[in-house]
């Protein structure tokens, strides 16, 4: 079997179709968080700090000079980045608890639960266990 027929077979399979949409949805997804923190959470987040706004928190290493920028330490972005992979990691795992409940309610056979006697027959089996105590 040559390699771009080996190819055509991987690219083709279910699995590797489901992986190219959840790679396109986690990236949307991204997005969205991103926005959230940055958009949403960040800005209470700093007025409750006294107004401090994280995506301008930076160490300056080299100040600029003529046309060529200052190099600067950006650590309030790489807090604001550690929050949003914080709620992406804490979503994606709620998310993956929820299919893998699912999935063991699937597995689960039906079992079937003994039909309880009626009166009628309780009476008649403790009739008949009287009469061969006899």
């Amino acid at each position: 079997m040559n390699i771009m027929q080996e190819f055509k077979e991987f690219a083709v399979k279910g699995n590797m179709i489901d992986m190219a949409v959840g790679i396109i949805i986690g990236a949307a997804f991204s997005k969205i968080v991103s926005s959230l923190v940055a958009d949403i959470l960040m800005p209470p987040l700093g007025i409750l700090l006294g107004g401090m706004d994280f995506g301008k928190l930076a160490i300056t290493l080299k100040e600029a000079s003529g046309a060529v920028p200052a190099v600067t330490l950006k650590y309030g972005m790489f807090i604001q980045t550690i929050i949003d992979f914080t709620i992406i990691a804490f979503s994606i795992f709620i998310a993956i608890k929820a299919i893998n409940k699912l999935k063991r309610q699937e597995e689960l056979p039906e079992v079937e639960t003994p039909k309880a006697p009626s009166s009628e027959e309780l009476l008649a089996e403790i009739r008949d266990l009287l009469k061969e105590q006899r």
